[in-house]
């Protein structure tokens, strides 16, 4: 699937709740099944700077598309970061560097999460988006 398509499609996951409480739960359903990264990974290297947890990103560039892992010891954070892995991973350093995450403002993100979480957010799509940069440069 494309980034657009996988983007739709959790604009339409989204829209099945009616209320916010419910979103949050499904979020965090989300955290829940994020595999999450091994010890040896969780890295001062792949931290996320700017989020209020810690949040460790891994990168690697397998047959010309970028693979990402990550975790985090919040799990509604585990659950936003598993919605940026399923969009962005498995895509071109081009595709991502070049990707609109409307789905972010679409399913409401932006207006509902506290600001520290949104920073943080911000901060995920900003790191990944590098991780593309550098990876496209060495392609």
């Amino acid at each position: 699937m494309t980034i657009n398509e996988t983007q739709d499609e959790i604009i339409d996951e989204f829209a099945l709740f009616d209320d916010w409480a419910d979103k949050y739960e499904y979020i965090i359903d989300l955290g829940k099944k994020l595999k999450g990264l091994p010890e040896e990974q969780k890295t001062e290297d792949n931290i996320i700077k700017g989020c209020q947890s810690r949040v460790w990103l891994n990168a690697r560039f397998e047959n010309g598309k970028l693979l990402f892992d990550a975790d985090s010891e919040a799990i509604i954070v585990k659950g936003l970061v598993n919605m940026l892995i399923r969009v962005l991973s498995g895509h071109t350093p081009e595709e991502i560097t070049a990707a609109d995450l409307y789905f972010i403002d679409k399913i409401g993100m932006t207006s509902h999460l506290a600001q520290t979480r949104s920073n943080g957010l911000a901060s995920m799509v900003k790191q990944m988006k590098n991780y593309a940069i550098a990876y496209g440069l060495k392609a």
